[in-house]
């Protein structure tokens, strides 16, 4: 960790002194105490647009037209301007940095619906090694009730249709499709799907199916795998030379049949008795056989690349936005061995000691997603763990405590911002305001402040989601904000909405940026010597990173003096040169 808070000195300090093996980007992540975005541009004049998430390498900004139709997709840049001799701080910025396009620039727009379907503004995975984009339209929902003779479940919605979309962002070329016809998938938040690395898991909830693709180079879309009424791939054609299946009876799909099998030999080992056995199977697996039958898959989610999280419960529940007092049930699958490995339920204290102690298996990312490696959980940053122990403490019931932390598994792929202004180890913030969970919040008329958890008393920067003084409305309406943090870049994205009695008014985007001045000079004093030349060529180096980093900032004008003797005096002899750095705020 740095020694000084001093941004010149932790730079300076960067050049000299060696992290530790595996710390370096941990290290360097907190160059952003000293890098917060400090203006925010009020009312930008920005295209109507549904703005969705930039992608976790901050390449693209990811946008939907207001009919649902047309995917528009933006490149981030950054807002430059120079004034003619002396350019005061204090100005005002130029009119420029009011446009979207000062910020943004367009690369594409395309249509990917059709003229009664509709693209799921909240659905979109990023395929990080080939830059291509995921994303999902749809027909109305039909609340269809009737289990049809194709195996769909009773109580299930349909869609007409469900069409995956693959696009290569770079230019807007629609690479593959991949569409279910009457069938249902949670498209809310990506939730029915999930990826890793090259595979893609879609959950059809109507069919119980679960469908593994493979995303190819050459971007198609490959399914390699289907799991649900059976679970090898022959499994079919077995069945229907070998099975002697009375008219109007049906066997129970491939994975139910593993559940059960493995639900029943786990309560045949539990009890080493053998007179008691009998008793035990009746009062823990035949009592409740019905009820396990009943299960559905409700979510899935990739451990690795054999194993699958897969939640079961009711139909209602599988369906319906509350669930929070459900009953759920939780099995690890092998998709090779197609065998169930364990199985818990909702309310299991072991299965809640593994959520405490491994969250980041549950949160597998892929290799290739950098700066999603670096998300803050309570299993990879102390400041996150002590947040979740005190929620503990201060819970009346130990086991709603575990229901509620289980709501969150399995896992919502790429559902969390990779901004390190969200890393716990370097800001806190209030979580009921804002926080890495990509959700919508209602509006507050507070700005948002981060605070330096090294410094606890400096707030390093303010995020206020609303226009300069207030509306008209004097807080009265329903406002509803989002935040599109860059992963990188010290820049923010707030959108605030008024929802009305009648129709919603057009959302305000307010842009929250780093805003600095820095000029930088050098001045080298050439001796005799090779130590002195040295010296000299290891200073320019030094000045030369530092002309690199881009985003200086500090809270006062600095001036650092580099010389031999560490003493900040100009000895004629053993002068080897001064930097200054000067940066203006």
């Amino acid at each position: 960790m740095f020694r000084s808070n001093n941004l010149t000195a932790r730079i300076f300090e960067r050049q000299i002194l060696t992290p530790r093996p595996g710390t370096s980007i941990n290290l360097f992540r907190h160059f952003y105490e000293n890098v917060c975005p400090s203006h925010t541009v009020h009312d930008i004049d920005c295209p109507d647009l549904s703005f969705r998430k930039f992608t976790d390498d901050g390449q693209f900004l990811i946008g939907f037209s207001r009919n649902h139709q047309d995917l528009v997709v933006y490149r981030p840049s950054w807002l430059n301007y120079s004034c003619k001799g002396e350019c005061p701080y204090s100005l005002d910025l130029p009119p420029k940095a009011r446009r979207f396009d000062s910020f943004f620039r367009h690369l594409f727009t395309i249509s990917l619906a059709s003229a009664n379907e509709f693209i799921c503004k909240d659905f979109f995975l990023y395929v990080d090694p080939y830059r291509f984009g995921l994303f999902a339209t749809s027909t109305a929902q039909v609340n269809d009730n009737a289990a049809s003779a194709d195996g769909a479940i009773h109580g299930v919605p349909s869609i007409e249709k469900i069409t995956f979309h693959l696009v290569r962002l770079d230019d807007g070329v629609v690479l593959d499709e991949k569409a279910f016809y009457n069938d249902f998938v949670n498209l809310a938040h990506s939730t029915g799907a999930f990826l890793y690395d090259d595979l893609l898991c879609i959950v059809s909830l109507r069919y119980q199916t679960i469908h593994i693709l493979q995303i190819r180079e050459s971007g198609n879309l490959v399914e390699v795998r289907r799991i649900g009424p059976y679970c090898q791939e022959d499994d079919e054609l077995f069945l229907q030379s070998h099975a002697q299946v009375s008219p109007g009876s049906s066997f129970l799909p491939g994975i139910k049949q593993r559940l059960l099998s493995f639900i029943f030999r786990k309560t045949w080992n539990e009890e080493a008795d053998q007179s008691m056995r009998v008793q035990h199977l009746k009062k823990k697996f035949y009592f409740h056989f019905q009820d396990y039958v009943d299960l559905i898959i409700w979510k899935a989610q990739f451990l690795d690349r054999h194993h699958l999280l897969i939640k079961f419960g009711s139909v209602d529940g599988g369906v319906s936005r509350n669930t929070d007092q459900g009953l759920s049930f939780f099995a690890v699958y092998n998709m090779e061995t197609t065998e169930v490995v364990t199985f818990y339920q909702n309310s299991s204290e072991e299965m809640y000691s593994f959520f405490e102690r491994f969250y980041d298996f549950f949160n597998s990312v892929s290799r290739n997603t950098l700066h999603a490696q670096y998300i803050s959980s309570h299993t990879n940053n102390s400041h996150a763990l002590n947040q979740l122990l005190n929620i503990k403490s201060k819970s009346g019931s130990f086991s709603q405590f575990v229901k509620k932390m289980m709501l969150t598994i399995p896992y919502t792929c790429q559902s969390h911002s990779p901004s390190p202004y969200f890393d716990l180890s370097l800001f806190r913030y209030d979580d009921k305001l804002i926080s890495a969970i990509d959700r919508h919040r209602h509006s507050t008329e507070h700005p948002i402040k981060f605070i330096s958890l090294r410094q606890p008393n400096v707030v390093k920067f303010k995020i206020k989601p609303g226009a300069e003084g207030g509306g008209p409305d004097g807080g009265r309406a329903k406002k509803v904000s989002s935040f599109l943090f860059h992963p990188y870049l010290p820049l923010v994205l707030s959108i605030q909405q008024t929802k009305g009695k009648n129709a919603p008014s057009p959302p305000l985007l307010f842009s929250h940026i780093l805003r600095s001045s820095t000029r930088c000079e050098a001045t080298i004093y050439q001796n005799q010597g090779d130590d002195v030349n040295k010296a000299s060529e290891f200073m320019k180096a030094a000045l030369q990173s530092s002309i690199t980093e881009n985003q200086l900032r500090s809270k006062s004008r600095l001036r650092w003096l580099w010389l031999d003797n560490g003493r900040p005096q100009l000895p004629q002899s053993s002068l080897i040169g001064v930097i200054q750095i000067i940066i203006l705020e």
